[in-house]
């Protein structure tokens, strides 16, 4: 007898979706992205709540979202300094 889960049909190709799995794994670069914009979530709140009255929540998370570009862009260009052999 066959196992089949209910909401995948019988014709998918379980073996795809784990080599899909397998490379999304190998793929960092949309990891790091995720968990930018979930960091974000947390600032954001924080700078509205800073400057409720002068900002709007949508400038609030474009600052955020700045805030941590520039930081990240600061670690790499650090390490880009100090370990130039790798780039």
């Amino acid at each position: 007898m066959k196992k089949t889960t209910s909401h995948i049909s019988p014709s998918f190709p379980i073996a795809d979706l784990s080599d899909l799995w397998q490379h999304s794994l190998k793929q960092k670069y949309p990891i790091y992205l995720f968990l930018a914009i979930c960091f974000n979530l947390i600032i954001a709140p924080a700078v509205y709540a800073a400057n409720a009255e002068s900002f709007t929540k949508f400038q609030a998370y474009a600052l955020g979202l700045l805030g941590i570009v520039t930081f990240a862009f600061s670690i790499y260009l650090f390490v880009v300094m100090f370990q130039p052999e790798k780039f």
